[in-house]
């Protein structure tokens, strides 16, 4: 009996991810059709696909930014299987536009449906995995959610492995700096200040930057005086974007 239950599993299963796949191939052949190659080759290049880069292996349908937000408003009341099917797609085209919807369902969402699409968000950020689909989503549906709760999920994606994770962690915290609370931010950066990445020094930078502006220079340069003769350059040029020559000058040593 249990044998022939678990059998009976087996082929539901297998069933299930072949309809899922039929689904997902779809979507994806339904998209592909208004792609153009020359604009897919640009965003590989613009987006590091190549052998060793952050994005290695990403692909890209071609499609502008116009076409993407069209897709977005046609497939907004898709059910979430095909959501889902969407955002483990290939193509990184079809994860922006569930991720968009994703936004938009959170903006009207109820607080059980924020929750839902916040859990929902952090058991798949595998597939948000380039800086447009982090800083696209991460406000909103990381910050949105979390402003005035409980934020140490925040700080332990700050100290994740996966590089996206620790962006999302940075980004999130714009919805913070735009409700103008930047102790998030400031905690967020003293965890990441020494990061290695490129990326993530970009994030920081812009951050504190951000900062200054919401919250006044006097925070940002608190964060300044401790850490600008060793946090990395990058990170530094992006935080001092906007200050008087001078004070520019004074922050890169010259």
């Amino acid at each position: 009996m249990s044998e022939r239950f678990e059998s009976e599993a087996k082929r539901r299963s297998e069933i299930a991810e072949r309809r899922d796949g039929a689904l997902k191939e779809r979507l994806e052949d339904e998209i592909k059709r208004f792609g153009h190659e020359e604009k897919a080759e640009k965003w590989r290049k613009y987006f590091k696909t190549r052998k060793g880069e952050y994005a290695e292996n990403d692909r890209f349908i071609g499609l502008k930014m116009p076409e993407i937000a069209a897709y977005v408003k046609k497939y907004r009341d898709i059910d979430e299987r095909q959501l889902g099917e969407l955002l483990r797609s290939r193509y990184h085209e079809c994860r922006s536009i569930a991720l968009s919807i994703l936004c938009k369902r959170f903006d009207s969402g109820d607080e059980e449906k924020r929750k839902q699409i916040f859990e929902y968000y952090l058991n798949n950020t595998a597939y948000v995995n380039n800086w447009d689909l982090v800083d696209i989503s991460a406000p909103t549906i990381v910050g949105g959610y979390l402003f005035g709760k409980e934020v140490r999920i925040i700080e332990r994606l700050a100290r994740s492995d996966n590089m996206w994770e620790r962006r999302i962690a940075v980004i999130a915290t714009q919805a913070f700096i735009n409700r103008g609370s930047c102790k998030e931010a400031l905690a967020v950066a003293e965890l990441l200040v020494n990061d290695d990445e490129d990326l993530i020094q970009k994030a920081v930078g812009w951050t504190l930057r951000e900062v200054g502006k919401k919250c006044g220079m006097e925070a940002e340069e608190d964060f300044l005086q401790k850490h600008f003769k060793t946090m990395p350059r990058t990170m530094l040029r992006y935080a001092i974007e906007k200050f008087p020559p001078e004070k520019r000058d004074y922050y890169m040593g010259k």
